[in-house]
Order: structure tokens, then C-alpha cells, then sequence
């Protein structure tokens, strides 16, 4: 049995992953992989591989990221690197609001 710890982490973490990418993408545009590893070193969790691009092709459905093949200069395979829209910044500003208000409130 999880604990309600467990549970909580699982659900602010892996459940909403699409915040952790849109943070990160808002520094730079970067490729899937990198953006996994990224969310390990920046956020101390890490989610699997496939979610990472799950989520990724459906911000880039939702208009909320925009990608691009970019050819490698040193003879490895090309990269898709993701870049966040104008609508992601507005979605991330908006999830983090969401994040803070309900922090402040439970604070009292």
C-alpha cells in the first residue's frame, strides 16, 4: 500500500509532467531525451521515457510547443528539439498560478 506521501508525489510529478517541460522549455528549446534528463537534475524525479514524448506530442497537438529537426554536426542522428509558443508561456504562467494560489491557501 502507498502511503498518502507517496501518492501526493506521484500526483505532482509524473501526473503533471507537462509543467516540469514547459519550465524547462521556457530556458531553451531542447530534444526529448535531454529534456528527461533535465527534469532528474533539476526536479529530482524521473519520468519515463515514453511519457516524456506522450506529452510532448500532445502540447505540440495543443499548439502549446512547436518542434523542428535539427541535423547533427558531428554525424549523429537529427534531433526533434521542442520550443514553447506563446500559448505555453501562457499555460505555464497559468499552471504555476494555479500551483501558488493553492499553496497559499493551504497555508491559511
Amino acid at each position: 500500500m502507498t502511503s498518502p506521501m507517496e501518492r501526493l508525489k506521484e500526483k505532482l510529478t509524473k501526473e503533471v509532467l507537462w509543467i516540469y517541460i514547459l519550465s524547462l522549455l521556457k530556458e531553451r528549446p531542447m530534444y526529448a531525451y535531454e529534456l528527461k534528463n533535465k527534469i532528474r537534475e533539476k526536479f529530482n524525479f524521473e519520468p519515463a521515457t515514453v511519457s516524456s514524448y506522450v506529452v510532448l506530442y500532445k502540447l505540440e497537438k495543443g499548439g502549446y510547443v512547436s518542434s523542428e529537426w535539427q541535423e547533427s554536426e558531428t554525424g549523429k542522428p537529427s534531433r526533434k528539439y521542442y520550443e514553447l509558443t506563446e500559448e505555453g508561456k501562457k499555460l505555464l504562467e497559468e499552471g504555476i498560478k494555479f500551483i501558488e494560489d493553492m499553496t497559499k491557501n493551504l497555508r491559511g
